[in-house]
């Protein structure tokens, strides 16, 4: 509602219009300039709600520098959040005249390969592991798991889908051309990534091997149970 109230009042005070040529704070600065002092408090909790935001992205960022490798395991978490944070800083000191369009051209690629990965990931979930439960004690253990090679080769697939079918300000691809000027990015890469999967990873398969590290509860009658415990052995498949 707040978001609803600005918008309209920028079409509709110039004051409004001028703050929002600064910046979306200046904006609300001035939305809440009629309450004097308070409103002045109240702008500063927005702020200060913005940044809270960021915290649990920031956060499951530093899990996700921690995941990319055995060196990101030596840093502690706290650390890496510190050192995100300090990017972060230097970011919005750095690009703080131009953020807004920084950020509007670069959600934009975000969505492209999301939507990439998400269909990969389905037709690796869906495919390949139908019907299994995961060893999860086995996720740091890189002998046991995919190669990676049929995921990256189809990502990149993707992309040069996305990149054919994008239309942004800065780049129009040819099918979105083909297409009457509509950004078709997003579907042709989940196109060319859900055809190329398949084959790609079946070929990894017969040729790595790794399939996957799993309890598997359909593909096996029985199991060989531990002495006094009724947990089935983990099997490589």
């Amino acid at each position: 509602m707040l978001g609803i109230g600005l918008g309209c009042g920028i079409a509709a005070l110039p004051a409004w219009s001028d703050a929002y040529a600064i910046s979306s704070g200046a904006l609300i600065t001035a939305g809440y300039a009629p309450l004097g002092g308070f409103g002045k408090f109240c702008a500063v909790i927005i702020a200060l709600g913005g940044i809270a935001n960021c915290v649990s992205g920031t956060y499951s960022a530093a899990i996700g520098c921690q995941i990319m490798g055995r060196w990101g395991q030596i840093l502690p978490r706290w650390v890496w959040v510190v050192v995100l944070c300090i990017i972060q800083l230097i970011c919005g000191v750095a690009g703080r005249n131009q953020l807004f369009v920084i950020f509007t051209n670069f959600l934009a690629l975000m969505g492209y390969w999301l939507m990439t990965m998400i269909c990969i990931v389905l037709e690796e979930h869906l495919i390949f592991q139908r019907g299994v439960q995961f060893d999860w004690t086995a996720w740091d253990d890189k002998t046991k798991m995919p190669i990676g090679l049929a995921a990256l080769t189809a990502f990149l697939l993707g992309w040069m889908g996305a990149i054919l079918g994008m239309y942004q300000v800065w780049y129009v691809g040819p099918l979105a051309l083909a297409c009457g000027g509509a950004d078709v990015g997003m579907w042709f890469g989940c196109m060319f990534a859900l055809v190329a999967f398949p084959p790609l990873r079946w070929l990894e398969l017969r040729k790595f091997g790794r399939e996957r590290l799993l309890i598997d509860y359909y593909r096996y009658a029985t199991f060989t149970m531990e002495l006094g415990d009724d947990r089935p052995k983990v099997m490589v498949c």
